[in-house]
């Protein structure tokens, strides 16, 4: 059969790397309207070809039928949009079946957008509106401007966060622009509310200039009790975050490099727990040194790794390298401690732990097999890895990646809503390191030692423990800096 063929071959070498053929899932879900006639064998024709096509079939539904003829709407998962419209010509070619509509199912979820903003209040009757709105808010306004610090608990900036982006690393898809990132910056906030109980907002700035963004976000943030920078592009991330923090008396959160940092040090945390190794005695090699290589780097560093060498376009960062961003100096600086100069498949032999945060395709399975003795593999580019993970984990003893249909999903989501949910509560005015090494430690933890094992180190994104674990940790070390009791808990009636 052809989707035999399909499995088959989803794996081949192309050049000496491993090239991959992506598996059908649900973002590429679609549903089509067919209308067939009206015999015993026609909807098996039907969900056969589907098959056969290399799809999967998730569901089956019947609109409408008659003595001649039944119109079902029939939905499967496909691996991108070619094989999509592969899928409906191979249907079109079968005798007596009329395609009649096909809909991209994460199209339609998205249609409107994702969230909306929903009152908190009836508004009923002339008394609620009159405390509501005026002349009641009267009051409120004039005991806010009288003491500031009200604000955090008598307005939304109790519990609202913006998520801030200029649309300059939109995923893995690049420099979109604001327009295009709004998809990805609303499913943030549906993601801070689901999982965090976080009330959060799209803001998508059509400029790219460093002093304009520092200067909006600031004008902005006394509406919100916390800033969570978003899909900005390295090295200029740096300095917004910086410049933000110096600011700002609420919290500022770039995602892609502390949510990923924290995911990271805890799934190394349960990984090194696998295999029996500590920290402090193995070699880490990671391959990008952006925003995300850089935060996962130092908080390594910070937790007492062993040694780091780290690699970017350029090669293996080491010292002596001309023309380096003062990013990369640091790096130079902290980590690379035999001062290794070759090449990345170079970089992995003996080494302990491979993080990848860079680009697919890199690495084979034969570079994994170089590596020391039951070895750690977090191949993190989406949506296809640095190397193909079915021949990482033939000589590696734990892979992860960022891929739900693959075991071990390092997913930022297990981070960044109990983060700010903790921030929120704590009434935080700074993220902070020890912050994100509690959050992660929250994190490793929620899986529990005894279910520790080479395909689950990290917790469900699902599981309900672990955002109020994660929000505990952060919100004990934020109470603990101000030196205020760890039960102090903002009242919500006051």
């Amino acid at each position: 059969m052809e989707r035999d063929r399909i499995l088959q071959t989803l794996s081949f070498k192309r050049g000496g790397t491993v090239a991959s053929i992506r598996l059908p899932s649900a973002g590429f879900s679609i549903t089509i309207r067919v209308a067939v006639t009206a015999d015993a064998s026609a909807i098996g024709r039907v969900t056969t070809a589907v098959g056969e096509a290399g799809a999967i079939v998730t569901a089956l539904d019947v609109v409408d039928s008659d003595h001649v003829r039944v119109v079902a709407d029939l939905t499967c998962d496909t691996a991108d949009s070619k094989h999509a419209d592969q899928v409906v010509e191979a249907l079109k070619a079968l005798a007596g079946v009329e395609v009649r509509k096909v809909s991209d199912r994460t199209f339609l979820l998205h249609l409107g957008g994702k969230i909306e903003v929903t009152p908190k209040i009836a508004l009923r009757n002339r008394d609620e509106l009159s405390r509501a709105y005026t002349p009641g808010v009267a009051r409120v306004c004039q005991a806010i401007a009288e003491n500031p610090q009200d604000a955090r608990r008598l307005t939304i900036k109790r519990n609202t966060v913006a998520v801030v982006t200029d649309g300059s690393a939109v995923l893995g898809l690049g420099n979109l622009g604001p327009l295009a990132a709004m998809p990805v910056m609303e499913g943030k906030a549906a993601l801070f509310k689901r999982f965090g109980g976080v009330d959060a907002w799209p803001v998508c700035l059509d400029t790219q200039d460093t002093d304009e963004i520092v200067n909006i976000v600031r004008a902005i943030a006394p509406v919100y009790g916390g800033i969570n920078l978003e899909d900005i592009a390295a090295p200029r991330c740096f300095e917004i975050e910086a410049r933000l923090r110096e600011l700002l008396d609420i919290p500022v959160f770039h995602d892609d490099q502390h949510g990923t940092a924290i995911c990271v040090l805890a799934a190394l945390t349960n990984a090194l727990r696998v295999v029996g190794k500590k920290l402090g005695d193995v070699t880490v090699v990671v391959s990008g040194a952006g925003a995300a290589g850089t935060a996962i780097m130092k908080l390594l560093l910070r937790q007492g790794v062993g040694n780091i060498i780290a690699n970017d376009r350029r090669g293996v960062l080491h010292r002596g390298m001309p023309d380096l961003t003062p990013n990369w100096a640091w790096l130079v600086e902290h980590t690379n401690r035999e001062n290794y100069s070759g090449d990345l498949a170079g970089a992995l032999v003996g080494a302990d732990v491979f993080i990848g945060v860079s680009a697919p395709n890199i690495l084979t399975g034969d570079d994994i097999a170089r590596m020391a003795p039951r070895s750690i593999v977090f191949a993190l580019a989406n949506p296809d890895p640095e190397v193909d993970p079915r021949a990482a984990r033939e000589h590696a003893a734990v892979v992860a990646t960022g891929r739900s249909d693959q075991p071990n999903q390092i997913n930022n989501v297990l981070a960044f809503p109990g983060v700010f949910r903790g921030m929120l509560d704590a009434q935080a005015r700074e993220f902070t390191i020890d912050m994100a090494l509690a959050a992660a430690q929250a994190i490793a933890d929620a899986v529990g030692e005894d279910k520790v094992n080479p395909s689950v180190i990290v917790p469900s994104v699902f599981d309900p423990k672990v955002a109020p674990a994660v929000a505990s940790a952060v919100r004990a070390v934020s109470l603990a800096a101000t030196g205020a009791p760890l039960d102090s808990q903002v009242d919500p009636s006051s």
